[in-house]
């Protein structure tokens, strides 16, 4: 072959293969494991830039501190709803979650014969708290805290954390927005609602065939935030949402909102809320003469919420981060120990804390005490990348949020029953999109 010949094969080689597989390299995972179909305008133009696909370091000093000598006990904070706020059981599951670990840790020598010690903060849910808590950690000279759960006090927990440089290890707060802030002192180990949301689109469009849905979701921004990316992506998939209704926390009668909602004639109705509240909910549902099948967030999956909905709630589809019935030998003993020690069930919230609590422990002995090296080696993305928790395993995207595949979950015969939630096909076909022209 010419030489001539032989370099344009070679020219046009280069220029029909993606950059990647030229330099050994996979296809680069879109962020927040956002399938093809529903990344923002992907179908129209790539983006110029994409975010949040490296890890943002930190370049600080700290790494160089000894610990401190004569030291009696291993401090280690953590923030929770643990008084005057809507969502204490959710807050008091996973301060229990925390201390089994502790404890457990404790029984088995603490770090070189010093014990562990849990600092306990609640967060009260006023803004500015928050950082008030995180500052009297750092009084207390804690090595890392756990928690919390509400929204809007978890961002400003963060934001307190990169100015005092201690790391949060977040077990509960699933808004998708936390670990955006590029802030490299947080890390989440609970899956974040986006992903909820995409299973959810995968399961009342596509499984279900529903195009006309309604919501009604919490006034708060647990509601907003969580509900978002369940919208944005019914949009781009073709079935923009018919009508968004909201109620307050502690609301019990939801007439007016269904009212609007049975006007529009919804196919199927998402409810995203406290369990509390959605149970409520589907019963006034029912009672208005309304059959469409529900589905709902991951606090649903929750025995006040089969409680207070009896026989109503058979049939209703969530989402929850976890499969607590498992047949994992590690969770088996972990729901076994949690009931002896604490007289009930463990739930979402209480898992997720006791693994977070357990990769920190973890992380204190491979490097000692020191807060930058324990901040390094939870987010070098090489230890702790694949840990194996009660919960399953931790699979940190590039802002250190868990991606792991999460569940779906239906009511069955009063339980909840479990399964792997699949992932959205990268096919246009799988939805029916409407016509230019079409009503909603």
């Amino acid at each position: 072959m010419k030489p001539r010949v032989l370099l344009l094969l070679i020219l046009i080689l280069i220029s029909v293969l993606p950059f990647s597989l030229l330099n050994g390299q996979e296809k680069t995972k879109n962020y927040g494991n956002i399938p093809d179909e529903l990344v923002a305008y992907d179908k129209y133009m790539k983006a110029y830039k994409y975010h949040f696909l490296e890890p943002i370091q930190f370049y600080g000093s700290g790494r160089e501190k000894l610990p401190p000598a004569d030291l009696k006990e291993i401090r280690i904070g953590f923030l929770g709803p643990l008084e005057g706020s809507v969502i204490l059981p959710l807050g008091k599951q996973m301060l229990q979650g925390t201390m089994l670990a502790i404890e457990e840790a404790n029984k088995k020598g603490g770090y070189k014969g010093i014990p562990y010690k849990l600092m306990i903060h609640n967060d009260v849910g006023l803004w500015g708290a928050a950082a008030n808590e995180v500052v009297k950690m750092d009084d207390e000279k804690v090595w890392a805290f756990l928690g919390t759960i509400d929204d809007n006090n978890s961002h400003i927990a963060l934001r307190a954390t990169l100015k005092l440089e201690i790391l949060n290890i977040n077990t509960g707060d699933p808004d998708p927005t936390f670990t955006e802030t590029n802030i490299p002192w947080g890390i989440r180990v609970i899956p974040d609602d986006r992903q909820s949301g995409y299973v959810l689109v995968d399961r009342v469009f596509k499984q279900d065939k529903h195009s006309r849905v309604a919501v009604i979701r919490a006034n708060n921004r647990y509601g907003r935030v969580g509900i978002l990316h369940f919208n944005r992506s019914a949009t781009r998939v073709g079935y923009p949402i018919i009508i968004e209704e909201r109620f307050s926390d502690g609301e019990t009668d939801f007439k007016e909102q269904l009212e609007r909602i049975k006007k529009t004639l919804p196919d199927a109705i998402v409810l995203w809320g406290n369990a509390k509240e959605s149970a409520l909910i589907l019963k006034q549902i029912r009672d208005l003469g309304m059959k469409q099948p529900v589905y709902g967030s991951d606090r649903m999956v929750n025995p006040e919420f089969l409680e207070i909905a009896g026989p109503l709630a058979e049939g209703v589809v969530t989402t929850c981060q976890y499969n607590p019935d498992a047949n994992d030998p590690k969770l088996k003993a972990f729901k076994v120990n949690y009931l002896k020690r604490f007289g009930q069930e463990p739930d979402v919230f209480a898992a997720h804390a006791y693994d977070g609590t357990n990769m920190l422990i973890e992380a204190i002995e491979k490097v000692g005490l020191n807060r930058v090296l324990i901040r390094d080696v939870l987010t070098d993305m090489k230890t702790f990348q694949g840990y194996q928790g009660v919960t399953g395993k931790v699979i940190f995207d590039a802002t250190w949020n868990n991606i792991r595949p999460i569940f779906i979950t239906e009511v069955t015969n009063g339980k909840f029953k479990f399964s792997p939630a699949p992932p959205l096909e990268k096919s246009e076909q799988i939805y029916k999109r409407p016509k230019s022209g079409d009503s909603y």
